[in-house]
């Protein structure tokens, strides 16, 4: 079978999780004898119309994009826009050599649906669309958008577009499907629990790169660490306070690498508050990432308080992975905070709720036996709940092609 994967963002320099979970889930697929043909944007200033490589058995097809991150709103919302059109003009020749049995696609962003369209149109290809962000809901929630705004409307468009041309939506958590049945009424039957996923034999780490305790000199440190999207979704103020409580305390230190649109906010915070326990790095590539993973102690994330969704962020299940105990501050609601506590494969709180955080911060950071703990409770939970076999067995079934 030949399976189509269409992303907003495949780069091996991304800090998101979701370029690192798709590639699982496409070798995943590949290893199970499928063709996989990864189409993506590529943002490079002198791309070319479509460029194809391949990667691990993979077919990675990128198509030339206008630029889509760090950049101003408006730039970014047009260059988003233009994807489906400028995805089908640079593939739509090289797909009539291939014999599509299906389609997964990942929202965000929501402008893959139209493309979908276009290449199904006429067709019985199913498709599978791994809804992991309520766009623009999350934007109204925090107050970015208001509900009845004309760019509200337009990007509602193309969201229902979106639930329209796939023939199963997957969302991440029993919660979330609750509220996208409340939301999408028009749409319930399509929509399906998919958590999210990883593979949980850990990444080979590779040699070259100097160890970030030498670099930062962070001996006989305990490392909090947040790696992945700075940004309005993840509240990040929560854990600068978090920071800001444990200031004093000799051997916590706060490691974040990322980029987005809070980064700004962060390195305010951390000059403000004189904070000598924060170091920040923007970009570093997959492979120091997987490096920089096994140096530290223990794994940080956050969702912003005003969420309706109830996210399952993936950089979760990357520390989980790497046997790395979680400490996380989620919106009210959230099934994290069952999951995670009740298996106690993590220490979870609501955002808001500082005392318990900074109390939770402080248990871990006082006993390696908690950590130790926590670490291969999470583990074990994830072999047995959040496994990459599992997701790309329940999405096949779920196309019919299995």
């Amino acid at each position: 079978m030949a399976i189509l994967i269409l992303l907003d963002d495949f780069s091996p320099k991304s800090s998101k999780v979701s370029p690192k979970m798709m590639k699982e889930l496409a070798l995943e697929l590949f290893h199970r004898g499928n063709r996989v043909i990864v189409i993506a944007p590529n943002e490079e200033p002198n791309a070319k119309k479509l460029e194809i490589n391949h990667d691990q058995g993979l077919e990675i097809w990128r198509f030339k994009s206008g630029p889509l991150k760090n950049i101003p709103h408006i730039k970014r919302g047009i260059n988003e826009s233009l994807l489906p059109f400028r995805g089908w003009q640079a593939i739509k020749r090289s797909l009539k050599n291939v014999d599509i049995s299906g389609i997964i696609f990942y929202s965000p962003s929501i402008f893959m649906g139209p493309l979908v369209k276009r290449i199904t149109t006429g067709t019985t290809i199913p498709s599978y669309m791994v809804l992991r962000d309520f766009f623009p809901q999350w934007l109204i929630d925090i107050g970015m958008l208001s509900e009845k705004s004309l760019i509200t409307r337009y990007f509602k468009f193309f969201e229902k577009m979106n639930y329209q041309t796939a023939t199963k939506i997957g969302v991440m958590s029993p919660n979330n499907l609750s509220l996208f049945q409340k939301l999408h009424p028009e749409f319930s039957e399509k929509a399906e629990v998919l958590y999210n996923w990883t593979n949980p034999t850990v990444d080979q780490i590779t040699t070259g790169f100097s160890s970030i305790r030498k670099r930062l000199n962070l001996y006989n440190k305990t490392i909090f660490f947040y790696g992945g999207n700075i940004g309005h979704a993840q509240d990040m103020a929560n854990l600068m306070r978090l920071a800001i409580q444990l200031k004093d305390h000799p051997t916590a230190h706060f490691l974040f690498i990322g980029e987005g649109d809070e980064v700004k906010l962060i390195l305010e915070t951390a000059q403000t508050h004189a904070l000598k326990n924060f170091s920040y790095l923007p970009y570093v590539s997959q492979e120091e990432y997987i490096s920089i993973l096994s140096e530290i102690d223990i794994g940080l994330f956050s969702l912003a308080a005003n969420h309706t969704a109830h996210n399952f962020p993936g950089k979760v299940f990357g520390y989980m992975a790497h046997k790395i105990p979680v400490l996380g501050s989620v919106n009210s609601g959230n099934d994290l905070i069952d999951i995670l506590n009740t298996n106690e494969a993590g220490l979870i709180s609501v955002n808001g709720e500082d005392d318990l955080l900074y109390k939770n911060a402080c248990n871990l950071l006082e006993s390696e036996q908690l950590r130790n703990k926590i670490a291969q409770n999470g583990l074990d939970l994830l072999n047995h709940q959040f496994s990459v076999k599992k997701a790309a067995t329940q999405i096949l079934q779920s196309m019919g092609l299995n």
